[in-house]
C-alpha cells in the first residue's frame, strides 16, 4: 500500500486559510502545532478550545499517481474521526458514521493519471448527535455529553479523570492499494490447544476481481496446508502443530510466539502475504457455583490465574500521539509493578496492533471491553448496524493475539440500568441490553469462540431478564466494582466484602510535583481545572481528617493525599490477595493517565510513577506477606513451595522488641496460609507496630498513634550516573519518600514509601539527575520526607 501520509492541509471556516496538517493527527495538534491555541493541558486552557469539535474540518491532499494497469485501486482508510465524507476529484468516495471501523473504497474510476486531490470532510459531531438525539429519543448519561449517541472515543467527550477534547481527523493510516485478481479481505485465526497438539483454523475471506482458481496456503515453522478456493471467496486451513512451546502469561512461564504465515497465490504468482505471530494456549472462565456463590476464575494451560491487573485508558487524550515506545514504556510499568492483566477499558478504544503485540510478547493477559461505558446506547439504526460492523471487525482483527483473553460487553451500564435511576427515565426505549447479550456474544461465538464472553463489568451471571436478576454487581458471583470506598467510605471498608473478582477500585491522587509544574497547575483554579470528578477535592479531603487530621499547605496536602491513596490501594490488594482462592482477581483503576491530572492512577500523564505505583509493586509481588485482622497471611503465587521462616515482632516506636513469635511454615504452591498470631505477639498500642519481614500493622489511624518527631541523617553521594541518598533513622520513620523529579523533572528514584525503625537504615537510588543539580537537595524537605514530619 503507498502511505497517503502529506503533505496535508487543515481547512476550516475559523481558519484564515490553510494550515499544515499531521496524518495521522487530528485538528487539535494540528492547530497545536501551528500556534493557533493555547495547550489545552495547561493552565485553564481546555475549555478555550470547546468550539474545535463544534466545528466543521476539511483535510486535503494533492499527490500523484500513475496507472501501472492493476484491476484494482482502493483508497484505505484504518481510522477516520468521526462523521466524514471521502472525496477523490470532485467524486464522493463515501461516507463513516465510526471512529472504531476502518474503511476501503473503490477510487479506480476517480482517479487520474497525473495530479489528483483528496479531500476528507469532517462534519460537527454535535450537530449529528443531537439530530440522532431529536430523532430517537434521549438516554440516561453519567455526563452531560451525547457520546452514547455516536460511535466515537466516548472519554474525548470528558470523563471524570479526562478533559473534554472532541476530536476530528484522520487518526489512523491512510492510503492507496492496487491490485489484481484477489486479495485478502480478512484472515482469523483461531489458535487452541487439545491433548497437546496445536491447533490453527485459518478462516480467510478474499475479495476478488477475476474468477480465477486460487491458492491459500498457511505455514507455522515446518507445519504446512493449503486449499484451493474455486469459485468461491472464502477458505478454511487447517494445521496441526505437535506439542508446540506454549504461551504462558506473566509469572506462570515463557510467553512463546510463533510466526504464522497466510499466501494467497494465483497459480504460481503470489498475490498477497500475511503474517501475524500466534501463541498456543488453552483458555476458559469458570464460573462454578459454590456454596458462596460463584466462582470467577481465569484458568490458562489448566492453571487457575491469579488476576493481578490494571485498568488501561486512552493513554493520550490525543491519541494520535501514542506511538509504539510510549505504549512499550506504559506496558513496561506495569510489569515492573508486578501486573499480570490489563483491562481496556469500554470508554476508549480498540487499541493499535502495537499494544496487542507487546502484551504478546511481555505475557500481559488483557481483557477486552467492547466499546461501552457508563451511558444507555440506544439500539435503534444506524446505531446497531455501525456497532455490529465495529464488532465483527475488531474481533476478527484481534483474533491473532494470544494476550486477549476475555471479551467484556460494557462497562457499568447493566449496573447503571439497575442502580442509577434509568429505568424512569428511559421508559420503553432501548438501552443497549440487545447489545450486551444478543448481539456481541453471538458475533463472539461465531467468529472467535476460543475465548470466554461476559456481558458487562461489572456482572454476576445467568441469563437476564430484568430487575428482579441477580444484582448485576452481588460480590459473592462474576465481577465487582467497589466505589463505595472513594466516595463515601474510609478505606478500611475494603475489608467488609469478600468479593469473588474486583474489576475496578480505586483511589485518587495528585499527579506528581514537576508534572503539575509543567501543566502550571500547582495552585488556585488551576490545580482546581485538573480535578474532573465531582466533589473530588472533598473526598480527598475526607481521607486526609480521617487519618491525618488538619493539613495545611499545598506540600502536605501532596504528599499525604498520594501517602493515603497508596495505603487504599495497597490495604484492598492485600485483603483481596489474602481471600485467595475465594477470591482470584483484582483490576486497579487505573494504572495510566491521558493528561495532567489529579486522577486514580498509579502512573500520571506525563509518565512519572506515584507513590501507589510503588505500593502497588509490592502488593502485586509473586510472594506477599501481610497483616490482616486475623493475623500474619502469605501467599504465594509461584509454580514453587515458599519455606517461610521469619519471626514475627511486636515493636516500641522507640525501637525496643516487646514481643516476638516464630513463623516456621512452607506456604504451598498458588496459595495462601494464615497464621493467627494474636496470643503470640498481642496487639500493638498507639505507641507500637507488628512487623514481619517487609509487612507492618499498627494499632489504628496515624492521627491517634504517637509518632515521634522524625529524625535522622541523610547523605548524598553521586555514583557514576546516579545519585545514592542514604537514610539513617534516628526515630521511627513510617512512609518516607524521596521526590527527585522536585529537583529536577528528569529525576526519577527506585522506591518510595519506606518504613524504618531507629538504627535501620535505606539507600534511595537516584536516576536522571543532571551533572550541574545540587543533590543536597534530595536530603531534606519537600524532596525527602515522611508522616511523622506532619503528624507525631
Amino acid at each position: 500500500m503507498t502511505a497517503l501520509d502529506g503533505p496535508w492541509t487543515l481547512h476550516g471556516d475559523a481558519l484564515d486559510g490553510p494550515v499544515p496538517a499531521t496524518v495521522p493527527g487530528c485538528v487539535h495538534t494540528d492547530l497545536l502545532a501551528a500556534g493557533l491555541i493555547d495547550d489545552p493541558f495547561l493552565g485553564e486552557n481546555e475549555p478555550k478550545t470547546a468550539w474545535i469539535g463544534r466545528s466543521a474540518w476539511a483535510y486535503q491532499l494533492d499527490f500523484d499517481w500513475s496507472d501501472a494497469g492493476d484491476q484494482r485501486a482502493d483508497l484505505v482508510c484504518a481510522g477516520l474521526d468521526t462523521i466524514a465524507s471521502v472525496t477523490l476529484n470532485g467524486v464522493t468516495l463515501g461516507d463513516t458514521r465510526n471512529m472504531h471501523r476502518s474503511y476501503r473504497f473503490d477510487a479506480r474510476e476517480a482517479l487520474r493519471e497525473g495530479r489528483n486531490r483528496l479531500e476528507v470532510r469532517f462534519a460537527d459531531v454535535y450537530q449529528y448527535t443531537d439530530e440522532l438525539r431529536e430523532q430517537l429519543g434521549d438516554r440516561p448519561n453519567s455526563y452531560p455529553e451525547p457520546f452514547n449517541f455516536v460511535r466515537k472515543m466516548a472519554c474525548n467527550f470528558g470523563w471524570d479523570w479526562g478533559p473534554t477534547l472532541v476530536t476530528a481527523g484522520i487518526w489512523r493510516p491512510i492510503g492507496l492499494e492496487t491490485w489484481s485478481v484477489a486479495r485478502l479481505a480478512e484472515v482469523r485465526p483461531l489458535v487452541t490447544l487439545r491433548d497437546g497438539i496445536g491447533l490453527v483454523e485459518v478462516h480467510v475471506r478474499a475479495e476478488r476481481a477475476s474468477s480465477a482458481p486460487l491458492t491459500l496456503t498457511a505455514a507455522v515453522g515446518e507445519h504446512r496446508a493449503e486449499v484451493q478456493l474455486i469459485d468461491s471467496d472464502q477458505g478454511l486451513v487447517r494445521l496441526e502443530v505437535p506439542d508446540p512451546a506454549r504461551w504462558w502469561p506473566r509469572g506462570y512461564g515463557e510467553p512463546t510466539l510463533h510466526d504464522l504465515t497466510v499466501t494467497l497465490t494465483d497459480g504460481d504468482r503470489e498475490l498477497e502475504v500475511w503474517q501475524r505471530r500466534i501463541g498456543f494456549r488453552d483458555l476458559r472462565l469458570d464460573t462454578t457455583p459454590d456454596e458462596s456463590g460463584s466462582a470467577f476464575t481465569l484458568v490458562v494451560n489448566d492453571v487457575p490465574v491469579f488476576v493481578r491487573g490494571v485498568n488501561w485508558i486512552p493513554e493520550d487524550a490525543f491519541i494520535t500521539r501514542v506511538d509504539r515506545s510510549r505504549y512499550a514504556a506504559r506496558l513496561a510499568d506495569a510489569c515492573v509493578a508486578n501486573v499480570n492483566l490489563i483491562r481496556v477499558w469500554g470508554g476508549g478504544i480498540y487499541e493499535s496492533e502495537d499494544f496487542y503485540d507487546l502484551c504478546d510478547e511481555l505475557g500481559l493477559l488483557v481483557e477486552q471491553d467492547f466499546l461501552f461505558a457508563c451511558a444507555a446506547y440506544p439500539e435503534e439504526q444506524p446505531l446497531w448496524s455501525e456497532v455490529e460492523a465495529e464488532a465483527r471487525e475488531q474481533v476478527a482483527r484481534l483474533t491473532p493475539h494470544p494476550s486477549l483473553v476475555m471479551w467484556v460487553g460494557n462497562n457499568e451500564n447493566v449496573w447503571g440500568w439497575r442502580d442509577w435511576g434509568w429505568q424512569a427515565d428511559l421508559g420503553d426505549r432501548t438501552w443497549g441490553s440487545g447489545y450486551y447479550f444478543e448481539l456481541l456474544p453471538s458475533i463472539v461465538a461465531e467468529l472467535d469462540p476460543t475465548r470466554p464472553y461476559w456481558p458487562a463489568s461489572p456482572y454476576s451471571g445467568g441469563p437476564f431478564t430484568g430487575a428482579a436478576d441477580r444484582h448485576p454487581n452481588d460480590p459473592a458471583y462474576g465481577s465487582t466494582h467497589i466505589w463505595d470506598v472513594w466516595n463515601t467510605h474510609d478505606y478500611t471498608h475494603y475489608r467488609s466484602y469478600k468479593p469473588r473478582f474486583v474489576a475496578e477500585f480505586g483511589f485518587q491522587a495528585p499527579a506528581a510535583y514537576s508534572t503539575l509544574d509543567r501543566a502550571q497547575a500547582l495552585a488556585g483554579p488551576a490545580l482546581t481545572a485538573h480535578q474532573k470528578a465531582g466533589g473530588g477535592d472533598g473526598k480527598l479531603q475526607r481521607a486526609l481528617d480521617e487519618h491525618f487530621g488538619d493539613v495545611q499547605g499545598f506540600d502536605d496536602w501532596h504528599y499525604l493525599t498520594q501517602v493515603n491513596q497508596a495505603r487504599a490501594i495497597q490495604l484492598g490488594v492485600e485483603w483481596f490477595r489474602s481471600l485467595r482462592p475465594h477470591c482470584m482477581g483484582t483490576i486497579v483503576w487505573q494504572l495510566n493517565d491521558c493528561w495532567p491530572v489529579i486522577s486514580w492512577s498509579a502512573v500520571d500523564g506525563d509518565g512519572r510513577r506515584k507513590p501507589l505505583w510503588y505500593a502497588l509493586s509490592r502488593s502485586y509481588a509473586d510472594r506477599l506477606l501481610t497483616f490482616q485482622p486475623d493475623g500474619l497471611v502469605a501467599v504465594n503465587e509461584t509454580s514453587s513451595e515458599w519455606p517461610l521462616r521469619l519471626p514475627v515482632r511486636r515493636m516500641s516506636l522507640a525501637g525496643e522488641q516487646l514481643a516476638t513469635a516464630d513463623v516456621d511454615l512452607v506456604v504451598p504452591a498458588r496459595g495462601a496460609v494464615t497464621i493467627p498470631l494474636a496470643d503470640s505477639v498481642g496487639e500493638p498500642g498507639p505507641d507500637e507496630c507488628l512487623v514481619a519481614g517487609n509487612a507492618w500493622w499498627f494499632s489504628g489511624r496515624d492521627k491517634d498513634l504517637a509518632y515521634p518527631a522524625a529524625a535522622y541523617e541523610a547523605t548524598a553521594s553521586r555514583v557514576e550516573d546516579d545519585v545514592l541518598v542514604t537514610v539513617i533513622a534516628e526515630t521511627f520513620l513510617r512512609d518516607l519518600c524521596l521526590f527527585a523529579d522536585r529537583v529536577h523533572p528528569a529525576a526519577t528514584v527506585d522506591e518510595q514509601l519506606v518504613t524504618l525503625l531507629p538504627g535501620d537504615s535505606f539507600t534511595f537510588r537516584v536516576s536522571g539527575l543532571p551533572l550541574d543539580a545540587a543533590v543536597d537537595e534530595l536530603t531534606a524537605a519537600p524532596v525527602l520526607r515522611c508522616v511523622n514530619d506532619r503528624v507525631g
